[in-house]
């Protein structure tokens, strides 16, 4: 009777992921398939998910958008994707998602939501003031003979 249920189980998650394809696509780019109830979507187009028959930690996830702010986002996931608003759901800081309750507007809420830069060229690299202490080795201007 358990191997059933883990059967159904199975079949529901490669079916509410639109088939196999589906299924190990989200599989190789997330490490990880679940099945839940869909909560809602934010303005980028992430999906938030929760399932109470997950423990305390594991109930709550997102399944990142493809495309933000016109860049390919398929392979390239990260949590600073993740909007402020939902940011609370998600860490369990309130229950009630932005959907049903939507955050009080507060004057120091940034409404461009800027993901992380890191390793980019948009990076801000700051300039040092000290010295190096290794040149470059610059050869002579006139060849030798």
């Amino acid at each position: 009777m358990e191997y059933l249920q883990v059967l159904k189980r199975g079949l529901q998650q490669v079916s509410g992921h639109g088939g196999l394809r589906g299924y190990l696509q989200m599989l190789f780019r997330l490490n990880d398939v679940r099945v839940g109830t869909l909560v809602g979507e934010d303005k980028y187009g992430n999906k938030y998910y929760k399932d109470d028959k997950q423990f305390f930690g594991r109930h709550r996830w997102v399944v990142y958008t493809t495309e933000m702010n016109g860049k390919n986002t398929f392979w390239d996931v990260d949590g600073s994707m993740v909007p402020s608003e939902w940011h609370r759901w998600l860490h369990c800081m309130t229950d009630d998602p932005p959907t049903t309750k939507p955050p009080t507007p507060c004057r120091f809420i940034w409404e461009n939501h800027k993901f992380n830069v890191s390793s980019t060229p948009e990076q801000y690299v700051p300039y040092s003031p000290t010295r190096k202490k290794i040149q470059e080795w610059v050869p002579p201007l006139t060849p030798y003979k």
